[in-house]
């Protein structure tokens, strides 16, 4: 994988009411084949029930070179077949054209995931993140991608 493709992923586990629940986040695969392998090589090893997408699945943008193995379509063949797993948020280089691929839902620009304790917000980063907040409260988790850059941090009891 060349250095222009970073990948975040994280394995969260969460006990709650006796259940545990995994999940497996992952951002910015910029239609990188390789990047898509290697996530869903991990997320089927991991256990985890759910794969965490944090946006830009298929195209590199405007501003980026392009990634090692740049194959969007393949990759959402790749992805289309884990759709039912899947949870996803819209990256700011994700279009209504990149939806037309995937089986899963990419539009929106932010999911949350609701434990009895507290509260995942997730979103890719470009229009919430930790300088622009939706309404979290102390607790709250803010999981984001975009910056290429893995960061697991605790801010304002957030």
């Amino acid at each position: 994988m060349n250095t222009v493709i970073l990948l975040h992923f994280a394995v969260l586990r969460r006990i709650f009411s006796g259940i545990t629940m995994k999940l497996m986040f992952a951002s910015d695969i910029h239609g990188s084949l390789t990047a898509t392998e290697l996530v869903l090589d991990i997320f089927t090893r991991s256990g985890a029930e759910w794969l965490i997408l944090l946006g830009d699945f298929l195209n590199h943008g405007p501003r980026n070179p392009l990634p090692e193995a740049y194959q969007p379509a393949d990759v959402a063949s790749r992805l289309n077949a884990f759709a039912r797993q899947i949870v996803a948020v819209r990256g700011n280089c994700d279009s209504e054209v990149d939806q037309m691929l995937l089986d899963f839902p990419i539009t929106a620009p932010w999911q949350q995931v609701l434990l009895p304790q507290q509260r995942l917000f997730l979103t890719h980063g470009h229009l919430y993140h930790p300088q622009h907040l939706q309404s979290l409260q102390a607790g709250d988790v803010l999981v984001y991608g975009h910056t290429h850059l893995p960061v697991a941090e605790r801010q304002w009891e957030i």
